[in-house]
């Protein structure tokens, strides 16, 4: 079978791909990568098994080219966090957009966290790399912002993780809290309030806190 890579790329191929994969990211983040079968995603893409083999080699090449993509986009945020602007705010935008992606794209969300609960087999150079990379740099300005009293002094990464844990709940955990909550509540609505709330609590210098020397 030849690459379908060293085709010409046109509007028809483009187009085929994107079904493929709108179609893998539902599959994907319905069962995990183990769970999802190549037939499963011909069927959501409303295509053969022989056509969708034509785009992507496997399964696993398919499931790649979904986390590439996303990797991206779950960095964006974090990567926005201003260490020349206000502290709160900067940190308040980074909340507020997280619950936005979990509100908007909730499969990429259960895609990138079934691919974490298998112990990262296809993210392990990215998350090790990139991700750290980012992670250990926003929180060296959250440490500096903390140090000078301008927020409450907390650990950083800690807070970083906390950030990610009560915004992807809500799109991880979607069904849960739609159950609970029951009828007539706007689940990320609600969310966006009580955790900005939480969070300025959190964050809030003490009154008379000083920079550190």
């Amino acid at each position: 079978m030849s690459d379908p890579n060293t085709r010409p790329n046109s509007r028809i191929q483009r187009q085929n791909r994107e079904v493929i994969l709108e179609a893998a990211l539902d599959v994907f983040s319905a069962h995990g990568f183990r769970g999802a079968t190549l037939d499963q995603i011909a069927a959501a893409a409303g295509l053969s098994k022989p056509n969708v083999l034509y785009y992507f080699a496997s399964k696993e090449a398919i499931h790649l080219d979904l986390l590439s993509g996303l990797m991206d986009s779950w960095l964006a945020p974090l990567r926005a966090l201003d260490p020349a602007g206000d502290p709160m705010e900067e940190i308040l935008d980074y909340v507020r957009r997280k619950i936005e992606m979990s509100r908007d794209y909730p499969r990429e969300s259960r895609l990138f966290a079934n691919e974490i609960l298998q112990g990262a087999p296809r993210m392990a150079e990215a998350i090790e790399g990139e991700l750290k990379s980012l992670v250990d740099e926003k929180a060296a300005v959250i440490r500096g912002w903390g140090a000078e009293g301008r927020i409450a002094a907390v650990d950083p990464h800690h807070l970083i993780f906390s950030i990610w844990a009560l915004t992807q709940h809500y799109a991880d955990f979607d069904v849960q809290v739609r159950a609970v909550l029951g009828p007539g509540h706007d689940p990320f609505a609600e969310a966006g309030q009580f955790l900005e709330g939480l969070f300025t609590r959190l964050l809030a210098p003490a009154t008379g806190q000083m920079p550190e020397a």
